[in-house]
C-alpha cells in the first residue's frame, strides 16, 4: 500500500510540474513534509478545472457529475484507483479538510459550465468557491491540526486565494471573454473595458494582498517561504497588469518570463533568510 501511495501523490506532483511552473516553484520552497500533499490538492483541484475548460467535445455536466461522485466516495472508503484522487482523499482524510470546502469548489467548477455573466453576490460566491476555499484546504495542512492557528489564519488565507484569483480574471480577459464568453467581474463591459474600470478592479485586488500579508508573516516556519513566493509572483503580475492599459490586457495575456520567476524565487529566498518577511 506504501507504494501505492507514493506513486498517487507522484503523479500529482507530475500534473503540478506540468501545469504551473510557478506553483512548483512555490512548493519546492515549503518544508519537504508539506509537498506531497499540496502536490494533491492542485491535483485535484487542476483536474476539476480542466473538465469545465478543456473537454469541449465531451458532457462535461456527465464528467463533472461522476468526479464529484468519485470524490467523495474516495474520501468515504479512503481509496481510489484514480490516482489524484486516491492522493486527494488521503490528504482530505489526515489533515481533516472539511467537506464543506470541497463542496463550495465543485460547485464553482459547475458554475462555469453555463454561468456566463455574474452579478455580485454570484461574483463572491464563485471566487470563494474557486479560490477561497483552495487557500483554506492548503491552510489545513500548513496547521497540522491546529485549529486555533488555522482560524486566526482563515481570514488572510480567504484573501490571498481571491486576489488570486481576480488577478487571473484580469490576466485571462482574452480567453474568458473573447473564447469563452464569460464575465465574471460585474458591471464591467469588456466590448468597451476603460481605464477606470480596470483602476476600480486593482483597487479592490491591492485591497486584498495587503490583508493576506498579515497572515503569511504569521504561517508556520515551513510554509511561510513557499507560500510568500507564491504572494511575490502573483504581486509582480499584478504590478505588471497596472502597468498595461485596459485595452492591451482585454488583448494579450500578460505573463512573468521563467527567468524572471527564478529571480523573484532567490530574492525571495533570501529576503526570507535574513528575516526580512
Amino acid at each position: 500500500m506504501d507504494l501505492f501511495d507514493t506513486t498517487t501523490f507522484k503523479c500529482s506532483k507530475l500534473i503540478t510540474q506540468h501545469y504551473s511552473t510557478s506553483f512548483t516553484l512555490g512548493i519546492k520552497t515549503l518544508h519537504t513534509r508539506f509537498h506531497y500533499p499540496i502536490y494533491a490538492i492542485y491535483g485535484f483541484v487542476r483536474y476539476a478545472d480542466e473538465i469545465v475548460d478543456t473537454f469541449h467535445d465531451h458532457d462535461k455536466t456527465t464528467l463533472l457529475d461522476r468526479f464529484e461522485q468519485d470524490t467523495y466516495q474516495a474520501i468515504e472508503e479512503k481509496i481510489s484507483l484514480n490516482p489524484v484522487l486516491h492522493s486527494f482523499q488521503s490528504v482530505v482524510n489526515e489533515y481533516h479538510i472539511q467537506r464543506e470546502l470541497i463542496s463550495a469548489f465543485l460547485k464553482s467548477m459547475r458554475m462555469d459550465l453555463d454561468q456566463q455573466t455574474y452579478d455580485d453576490p454570484l461574483y463572491h460566491e464563485y471566487i470563494y468557491g474557486s479560490a477561497e476555499v483552495v487557500g483554506l484546504m492548503c491552510l489545513r495542512v500548513f496547521c497540522e491540526g491546529d485549529d486555533k492557528l488555522y482560524q486566526s489564519l482563515e481570514e488572510p488565507a480567504k484573501k490571498l486565494g481571491a486576489a488570486f484569483q481576480k488577478v487571473n480574471f484580469l490576466r485571462d480577459i482574452k480567453s474568458d471573454y473573447y473564447e469563452r464568453g464569460r464575465i465574471y467581474f460585474p458591471n464591467v463591459d469588456f466590448s468597451d473595458f476603460t481605464q477606470d474600470a480596470k483602476q476600480k478592479i486593482e483597487d479592490d485586488i491591492q485591497a486584498d494582498f495587503d490583508d493576506a500579508y498579515q497572515g503569511i508573516i504569521r504561517l508556520p516556519t515551513g510554509a511561510k517561504l513557499g507560500v510568500y513566493l507564491a504572494y511575490v509572483y502573483y504581486l509582480n503580475l499584478f504590478k505588471k497588469i497596472k502597468q498595461c492599459s485596459a485595452a492591451r490586457i482585454a488583448q494579450e495575456r500578460i505573463r512573468i518570463p521563467d527567468n524572471r520567476k527564478i529571480a523573484l524565487l532567490v530574492g525571495t529566498y533570501f529576503r526570507h533568510r535574513f528575516n526580512y518577511l
